[in-house]
């Protein structure tokens, strides 16, 4: 209905989101847990920013963690964390995103279902569309150190990303995948 009626959808957008801090309000974060989805058994460190709006769904399972300094975001996109997953210390998570259960991300990972338009001469970048793409990270998979995964990527069950990869393509299950960008090195028999 808000797609219909751009004057209404910028105004409900300004006053959910501060266009200067590029941030929920005040108020919006004040009534996350009536719009967020979070085990008991799940932890979200104080100094974590929680960038989450009611018009995407954010969910965290069962003994998941999201550690210091991270910060998620779903403003584009819904983001749905498994159960006993482990969001790293200093990750940043843009929605849309949907990581299993069993999966670590070690520190400073970048994990972005989103890319800002910039074809468009006549307009400033900031002025222009942004396009997302769902990135899907399966069950039992280990994110190394300082790894970015970009939009629409799907990493399969049971793999590793070695530290400091961008992976820009998919990763099949059962494999270890290392490089910029990141190229399955092996794949893990079970």
């Amino acid at each position: 209905m808000l797609d219909n009626h751009s004057i209404l959808k910028r105004c409900l957008h300004w006053c959910v989101i501060n266009p200067t801090l590029s941030r929920p309000r005040w108020w919006v974060r004040l009534f996350r847990p009536l719009f967020t989805r979070c085990a008991w058994t799940s932890h979200i460190y104080h100094s974590a920013r929680m960038d989450v709006v009611p018009w995407h769904k954010f969910e965290l399972g069962e003994h998941s963690v999201v550690e210091s300094f991270s910060c998620v975001n779903n403003a584009v996109g819904d983001v749905l964390v498994g159960e006993h997953s482990r969001i790293g210390l200093h990750n940043t998570i843009i929605g849309p995103v949907t990581i299993g259960s069993h999966v670590n991300l070690a520190q400073g990972v970048v994990v972005s279902g989103l890319n800002h338009g910039f074809k468009q001469q006549d307009h400033r970048i900031d002025e222009q569309p942004v396009e997302t793409r769902q990135i899907i990270i399966d069950d039992d998979v280990w994110i190394g150190a300082n790894v970015t995964i970009t939009a629409g990527v799907t990493i399969g069950s049971h793999s590793v990303i070695g530290a400091g990869s961008v992976v820009t393509k998919s990763i099949p299950a059962n494999s270890v995948a290392c490089g910029v960008p990141a190229k399955v090195m092996e794949h893990i028999s079970r």
